[in-house]
């Protein structure tokens, strides 16, 4: 039997069945450090009907194992250890004051997926509207605990994770104020190894929104998902896939973002509420058609 804990409320979204899909774009690290680039990307989410956009903030002296840090690297902006480049493509305090005071001016939600402690208290000074914990740190126990301390809605993402691992996960978050996403952490991924029927196995055994993170190429699967019940999507965007950065060619540019927010909302007009009924549009073609009334 559901309860309550299948609506969580994300600021002004009631998330959850019953509700419109709430849509996610993931900008991520696609801004490569530039907030020009993040700006734009961020009126491109707006433009396409978006709920929100997130953002990933790691501080790189936690997140960067030490036989990584000078590993040598080829970026845009020339040769430079691996420790360099985490700290490139990262915005300080003023870097996300600015994106803070734009996205009000747009009155877009932004959040971000903190990979460590220290970030969640950096964002805690800008007061999200909720949290995501990334498929990489599913198990991290510690930082799911740090997290739940702050008291904001949770989202999961279950990529590369057994079920025993997000029955754990689940286990240490509680199911109040979570949303978990199913997702499969390939970038790009395969449509064989997207395995949408996880949305179905995970609404049967959590009592908590379930919704859907994708990294394929194109649109399909995503809007499958919603059709299976989706609550939550979260896509990469981007302003070109073939712009420098890993999570480039998995992204989905501004106007596939459009695309996708457009179907989306469709679908969920289509599915209806599974009553059956005789709609007036139908009655003139019934009394024309219909021998015996």
């Amino acid at each position: 039997m559901k309860t309550n804990r299948s609506i969580v409320q994300i600021q002004r979204f009631e998330v959850g069945e019953g509700n419109p899909c709430f849509i996610v774009a993931e900008i991520g690290i696609n801004h490569n450090g530039d907030l020009a680039i993040a700006k734009r990307l961020i009126d491109v989410a707006k433009e396409a009907g978006c709920n929100a956009v997130k953002f990933q903030k790691r501080n790189p002296e936690h997140c960067v194992p030490p036989e990584q840090r000078n590993l040598m690297r080829e970026t845009p902006w020339g040769p430079m250890t691996y420790f360099e480049y985490r700290y490139k493509v990262e915005f300080d305090e003023a870097g996300y004051t600015e994106i803070d005071r734009y996205c009000q001016s747009k009155d877009m939600l932004w959040f971000a997926s903190p990979w460590d402690e220290s970030s969640v208290d950096f964002l805690e000074n800008f007061a999200p509207p909720c949290y995501k914990i990334p498929s990489a740190s599913l198990t991290d126990e510690a930082l799911l605990r740090h997290v739940r301390k702050t008291g904001r809605p949770v989202v999961l993402s279950t990529g590369m994770s057994s079920m025993d691992q997000v029955r754990k996960a689940v286990k240490t978050l509680g199911q109040d104020t979570l949303v978990l996403t199913h997702c499969t952490s390939t970038y790009p991924c395969k449509a064989e190894e997207l395995n949408l029927r996880m949305i179905h196995t995970l609404k049967s055994e959590f009592d908590c929104p379930i919704g859907y993170s994708g990294h394929e190429v194109g649109l399909q699967a995503t809007l499958a998902a919603v059709a299976m019940g989706a609550a939550f999507i979260e896509r990469h965007i981007t302003l070109d896939r073939a712009m420098w950065g890993t999570d480039q060619a998995a992204s989905v540019e501004p106007s596939g973002l459009a695309r996708l927010v457009r179907d989306i909302r469709v679908i969920e007009s289509a599915l209806g509420d599974g009553v059956k009924r005789v709609y007036d549009s139908e009655r003139p073609i019934m009394a024309k058609l219909r021998r015996v009334q």
